[in-house]
């Protein structure tokens, strides 16, 4: 099997999963049968035109290659129809998103490397490819994005980024060390569920009421 053909295949599994957790989260929210895929196919396809454009690939492959927009609606729409035979549809979504963080950040920082991008810039579109079809995901279900919550989710996706282009740098960039690099961005975005991680936030102090005014 040739690189570019290892390459499609674990794009293309990356754009499944992600459909899988978008439409599942669409069943949650009750949408329709054309509502679940849309959802689906932003959630699979956003951050990839993201980074197609980020590296002046154009059109993007998720315009330019039938493949991507069919494995897209086509997951989405089998997990409409089989949702009742999948329990726990909260948990179903958080495995799949976290399979698709580890899966869209080695693809992207990967591609981003090949189009000469310096390690800092791809580490950066590896992240954002991985965060973006989340990103609409949850715009579009109304929810806060995951992104912007406390918890782990795109500092995993920038983890598994800079694993990467250390990889790269030292040659080392095959088949298993990359895997590994997938299981990593995986396995700390459960981990990080499990154990509730997360990072800082702002504390907010009520504040003080005085008789000098608002100055005093």
């Amino acid at each position: 099997m040739t690189t570019s053909t290892a390459l499609l295949l674990a794009d293309l599994t990356g754009v499944a999963v992600f459909a899988a957790s978008g439409a599942s989260a669409a069943v949650a929210k009750r949408l329709d049968l054309f509502g679940v895929v849309f959802v689906g196919v932003v959630a699979a396809l956003g951050g990839g035109i993201f980074r197609d454009l980020a590296i002046d690939e154009v059109p993007p492959l998720a315009f330019a290659d039938w493949r991507y927009a069919a494995t897209a609606s086509l997951t989405a729409a089998a997990v409409f129809w089989l949702h009742p035979q999948l329990t726990r549809l909260r948990t179903t979504v958080l495995v799949l998103d976290a399979a698709g963080l580890g899966l869209f950040t080695v693809i992207g920082t990967l591609k981003a490397l090949d189009a000469a991008v310096p390690p800092v810039g791809a580490c950066m579109i590896g992240m954002l490819t991985a965060i973006g079809g989340g990103l609409g995901r949850d715009l579009l279900t109304g929810e806060i994005p995951v992104v912007l919550r406390r918890e782990i989710y795109a500092l995993a996706a920038l983890a598994g980024a800079v694993t990467v282009a250390l990889l790269s740098a030292c040659g080392q960039a095959t088949a298993v060390p990359l895997t590994a690099a997938v299981l990593l961005v995986f396995g700390l975005r459960l981990i990080a569920l499990r154990r509730r991680w997360s990072a800082p936030v702002a504390t907010l102090r009520p504040p003080r009421t005085g008789t000098g005014g608002p100055l005093s």
